[in-house]
């Protein structure tokens, strides 16, 4: 059975930080572009970051610029998202989503198909 399984999300006080997992069973992420997702109650899932299967490249929501960093390990088969400094408006659920890819580059985009694999989801909660 293919699937993604996120972890490590949970409760913060703003400025805190937490450490996101993606884990891959069923296939390896070696040619995979990895993206993680996130949606807020009565909002639109948006991307957050997203990293490339090649070369590693990385993308970030200006939102999350400096404060994010997404990693590979291929060794483990896992993704991360290390998510620091951070902020009430980082409170949603997370997904992590795999798409193949031989390509330097990665999107964030998701609402046309872009991603074949995904979790089920990891909730972050920002609050004093």
């Amino acid at each position: 059975q293919l699937q993604l399984v996120e972890s490590g999300g949970g409760l913060v006080q703003p400025g805190g930080s937490l450490r996101l997992s993606c884990a891959a069973s069923g296939f390896t992420l070696d040619h995979y572009a990895i993206g993680w997702f996130r949606q807020a109650p009565g909002k639109e899932r948006e991307g957050v970051s997203c990293i490339s299967s090649s070369d590693g490249s990385t993308v970030y929501a200006d939102s999350v610029k400096g404060r994010f960093t997404i990693s590979r390990d291929n060794a483990k088969n896992t993704v991360y998202l290390q998510m620091n400094s951070l902020r009430p408006e980082d409170t949603a659920v997370y997904y992590c989503a795999a798409r193949f890819s031989f390509q330097n580059m990665c999107l964030m985009t998701w609402a046309k198909g872009e991603y074949d694999y995904w979790g089920q989801g990891t909730q972050v909660t920002v609050s004093s």
